[in-house]
């Protein structure tokens, strides 16, 4: 199909273009996301199709997800219960690319 299309290419030259969704650009490989769904606040790393844990209450599932993140060496990303993101906060702070405070 590929070869339908674009051609043959040279072996060992295979070339993949894709278009990512807007939620994958936005994490990178690793990434903790917590978010609220079906009433419940869960915690997913980057590249899981289900959630690693699940809380009643906002505070318990930051709590879990910055653990998560803090032995990733990865950015928590907490969304906000419409699904915007709220915060983000890069652990270890060393590899935060912003150099503010906060």
């Amino acid at each position: 199909m590929l070869e339908e299309r674009f051609g043959r290419l040279p072996a060992g030259q295979l070339t993949v273009t894709y278009h990512e969704t807007r939620e994958a650009r936005l994490m990178a490989k690793g990434d903790v996301e917590t978010y609220h769904q079906d009433g419940q606040w869960k915690n997913r790393p980057e590249g899981n199709q289900r959630a690693s844990s699940v809380h009643d209450t906002k505070a318990e599932a930051e709590a879990e997800g910055r653990e998560m993140a803090v032995k990733r060496d990865a950015e928590h990303v907490i969304k906000k219960q419409d699904g915007t993101i709220g915060e983000k906060n890069t652990y270890p702070r060393s590899r935060d690319p912003r150099e503010i405070p906060g």
